[in-house]
This record gives C-alpha cells, structure tokens and sequence, in this order.
C-alpha cells in the first residue's frame, strides 16, 4: 500500500484511475472521522467505491449506471450492517448481462461456467481476480 490522497491505498486503487482514487480516499476520511479507523470506515469507503467502480482484473473501473453491484450491496441498514450474504466480490452482478460474465469467465479460463448462474458467474470471476 502507498499513501496517495492522505490515505493507505490499496494496491488495486494504485493501479486504477485519479477518480476511482479520489473517491475511495474521500469516503475513507468521511468515515474515519464518523466511526473512527478501522474495518467498519474501510467496508464503507468500499462501498462507495463499488457504486461507481467495477473491479476488472487488478485494478477498478469505472461502471457504465451508478448504483449497487450486488444484492449485498444493495440492503440498507440494519441487514447491510450485518453483512449477511453472498458478495460479488466487487464485480457489478447487476449492471452485466449473464452473457457479459460468461465472456468475461472465458477469458479468465473459469470451470464449469457454463453451468453457472449469474451471481455464480460474478463470485467466480471475483475469486480468479484476487
């Protein structure tokens, strides 16, 4: 991790845009002075990340529609806080047709992709990306 914007970044962000960056260190300051250091100001400066971003490969980009990624992503209160749930993994489940992951799970060589729904798709292609 380098210090870019004020804040660690991750090495996933370092690769990414000055915007993906930006957003990312500001929601992470926001928070830090809301909940203080630690997981819970991380998760959320992700969370905001992930509402304008979509993780490909090793780095983030930018989505073409703002808004949640993931069923996950999508709860609100007391169930998001919880964190109950599968995730995609940063990749956006719905902004993609089941036909855009499964290209995407072809390119990264996944098995068994064809037999994989659209949620299986995205978790599948989060696991090849870390």
């Amino acid at each position: 991790m380098s210090k870019r914007y004020g804040v660690n970044m991750p090495s996933t962000l370092e690769r990414s845009s000055p915007q993906a960056q930006r957003t990312y260190a500001k929601t992470l300051r926001s928070a830090e002075q809301e909940y203080g250091p630690g997981e819970r100001a991380g998760r959320t400066a992700y969370a905001s990340l992930k509402h304008s971003y979509e993780k490909v490969g090793d780095h983030w980009e930018a989505k073409d529609h703002k808004g949640p990624s993931d069923p996950q992503a999508a709860r609100r209160g007391k169930a998001a806080r919880d964190g109950k749930g599968p995730t995609a993994g940063g990749v956006d489940v719905q902004g993609h047709t089941r036909q855009e992951l499964y290209a995407r799970a072809t390119e990264l060589e996944i098995r068994g992709r064809s037999s994989m729904n659209k949620e299986a798709l995205a978790q599948a292609i989060a696991k090849k990306q870390r």
